[in-house]
């Protein structure tokens, strides 16, 4: 029997620098692409990630807990770059999937594809580059992030116990799916990749970390994380326009209202006369997307 010892994970990554200007060209790619699809308030939302991501991980980790260690480059700037990094597109991602986005698993393979080719291509083309080691300890904290995993979810249960109307209560297996996905995702890329864990032997241990954080790491926010995109996009929309604001149970019942997995249907617009022959032939096309306020791309 496995027994995960998650009072001591140890989240390793070894990467040289040319993945980090690849990754810097890759965000700025990412932001630049939500401004041209006008996802102005997901954009907000993943920089505001980014931050977050900087002040726990550079101000509690390191400087408060003395969890972190580095070879071979600066703390504070491979920590900016990291968090801003993981913060920007976790957060964009988490956003995307709470909205039910029509467009969603086009961005998701937008991430996950860059987090699985990053590291082969700074392998490949960067292999005399100085090398950077970061690791962190979690015997510290996890116990306080499964804490907050406990009360975020315990609160959830017992408010949709507490609501009797269905259509207002909190859809808890897709805050479980995304907070899980999310951390899933970059965790495996990172490991078949080559960097995280990287020096580590035990396939155990490997494993173990993957586990842990995917389960722990972000699906500790999801609760909290979807009341705030919740009482948000009821004011705002993604568009940073004012809307009527509504309270936050009718704003559930909205995001409810919206299928989980959304098909753009092909719609019939005014016939157009073919100068062959004179006929009215039918042109079409994609239905505009119809979005709630905070949901889906326009």
């Amino acid at each position: 029997m496995i027994l995960l010892s998650a009072t001591e994970i140890i989240a390793q990554r070894v990467f040289n620098t040319l993945y980090i200007y690849l990754d810097i060209v890759f965000l700025v790619g990412l932001c630049a692409m939500l401004v041209w699809k006008k996802k102005y308030l997901t954009l907000l939302f993943g920089l505001a990630g980014g931050i977050l991501y900087f002040i726990v991980d550079y101000g509690i980790f390191h400087l408060a807990l003395g969890t972190r260690s580095i070879q071979g480059g600066d703390m504070f700037a491979v920590l900016l770059w990291m968090s801003m990094s993981y913060g920007l597109t976790n957060f964009v991602w988490i956003w995307l999937w709470f909205s039910r986005d029509s467009r969603k698993f086009e961005w998701t393979a937008l991430i996950c594809v860059w987090w699985f080719c990053a590291p082969m291509l700074a392998q490949t083309f960067g292999a005399n580059m100085p090398v950077v080691k970061i690791q962190r300890t979690t015997g510290a904290y996890h116990g306080a992030m499964a804490l907050i995993l406990l009360v975020g979810y315990v609160g959830a249960i017992v408010y949709n116990f507490i609501q009797k109307d269905a259509g207002k209560r909190l859809p808890l297996l897709w805050l479980a799916a995304t907070g899980i996905a999310v951390q899933l995702g970059w965790e495996f890329s990172l490991l078949i990749g080559g960097i995280r864990s990287a020096e580590i032997v035990s396939v155990m241990q490997k494993l173990e970390t993957l586990v842990v954080n995917s389960l722990l790491e972000t699906n500790l926010g999801a609760v909290p994380l979807y009341c705030i995109y919740a009482l948000v996009t009821s004011r705002i929309t993604e568009g940073l326009k004012k809307r009527g604001k509504v309270g936050f149970t009718e704003r559930l019942a909205e995001l409810n209202a919206v299928p989980l997995f959304r098909r753009r249907a092909a719609v019939a617009v005014e016939p157009v006369t073919t100068v062959a022959d004179g006929r009215a032939e039918p042109e079409v096309g994609d239905a505009s997307d119809k979005q709630l306020s905070g949901g889906g791309e326009k």
